[in-house]
């Protein structure tokens, strides 16, 4: 008796291959590095808007107290809203543990570079990222206008010299 010989039936396999993974990866890498940097540009001009804003109502809120008061808020501690400071102003921005920039806010009343002005205590950014706040705020050099550097850890907008 002769038997036919046996085949082998092969079943494609499903799956992908090893060079079509790492195309996919390769893909997926460089969708990532473009979307990446994009995404921390828009994070960072975000953050530079909020400060800026946040300067502006601050001081706003201060200069309508001096105006109405005929002198400034005394001094207060960083995240303390100084005594008096009611109304329009943002205590919960200003009591937060953290500024947009890192850091909290701080009134300063006679301090050593200026007598009167809105800080940012312990900020966490870079000069560069200060400088770009100033260009939209004042001129654009931190060591001159209304909003300076005064410190290695503060940025102050100045009210009064």
């Amino acid at each position: 008796m002769h038997r036919a010989p046996q085949r082998l039936h092969r079943f494609p396999q499903g799956g992908f291959t090893l060079v079509e993974i790492m195309v996919v990866v390769v893909i997926i890498g460089l969708l990532a590095a473009l979307a990446i940097p994009a995404f921390q540009r828009n994070q960072r001009a975000s953050q530079n808007a909020r400060a800026v804003n946040d300067f502006r109502i601050f001081a706003q809120a201060f200069e309508v107290y001096n105006t109405q008061n005929g002198s400034w808020p005394p001094n207060a501690a960083a995240g303390v809203v100084p005594v008096g400071m009611s109304g329009d102003f943002k205590t919960d921005s200003w009591t937060a543990p953290r500024t947009s920039l890192g850091g909290r806010w701080n009134w300063d009343f006679s301090n050593a570079a200026f007598t009167a002005g809105v800080s940012i205590s312990n900020f966490t950014v870079t000069d560069a990222q200060l400088q770009e706040i100033d260009a939209k705020i004042d001129d654009g050099n931190l060591t001159t206008g209304m909003f300076r550097k005064v410190a290695a850890n503060r940025v102050s907008y100045i009210l009064q010299e």
